[in-house]
């Protein structure tokens, strides 16, 4: 049989999961957190990991503001589809030059030596692993021979020109510690800023967001 929170093989008769330590009777349903602030966020998105996407708790960016949310026009998950840029009077597009990407890019400097560059989403983790009907542009692999950091641990996006996180039920949880500030434990599933100059420490590894 197959653990049904992050799909490892078991042995007959097994209670818990080698991997992730989650009860054999556990359901993506069971594991997915009440949300303790029903009164300033709602759900964006459920997906069959157990994550809830809700809106970002507010905490600026380095270099932009957040808009504060319309209760009568939430938002959504999905990007709008682009108009593909008017053509000049000489016949070449009107948009930015061919190559250019305005998304914005971050560097995550890892203790176990990695170096990545990333934009748009993506899973860190030793193994990262989409769930059935998930897609990102990056599953950013690390190295832990001490297996601290679960295998699909940390979930990343890009918000305004900033970079969020959120755990995906890692066994040793994720810390995050801006600029200037203490460590915020994150709440499985909630997504939080961690803007330029963050550590986010997964399990006894971590990376700096640069």
């Amino acid at each position: 049989m197959n653990c049904r929170i992050c799909g490892a093989a078991l042995p007959d008769g097994a209670m818990f999961c080698g991997e992730c330590g989650s009860s054999t009777s556990a359901t993506p349903e069971s594991r997915r957190p009440v949300d303790p602030r029903p009164g300033d966020t709602y759900v964006l998105h459920r997906s069959e990991s157990g994550v809830i996407s809700v809106p970002l708790d507010g905490v600026a960016p380095v270099e932009a503001a957040i808009a504060e949310p319309v209760a009568a026009e939430p938002l959504i998950a999905e990007a709008p589809i682009a108009e593909p840029p008017a053509p000049t009077a000489g016949g070449a597009p009107s948009g930015p030059p061919h190559g250019e990407d305005a998304t914005p890019r971050f560097v995550l400097t890892f203790t176990t030596g990695e170096v990545v560059t990333v934009s748009g989403t993506g899973l860190i983790g030793r193994r990262p692993m989409p769930q059935p009907g998930e897609a990102f542009t990056h599953l950013v692999q690390i190295v832990d021979r001490g297996l601290s950091v679960s295998k699909t641990h940390v979930e990343f996006g890009e918000h305004e020109g900033a970079l969020w996180i959120a755990d995906r039920f890692s066994s040793n949880g994720t810390v995050l510690r801006r600029p200037g500030e203490d460590g915020l434990r994150c709440e499985p599933g909630r997504r939080v800023l961690a803007p330029r100059g963050s550590r986010v420490e997964i399990g006894e590894q971590a990376f700096t967001v640069a």
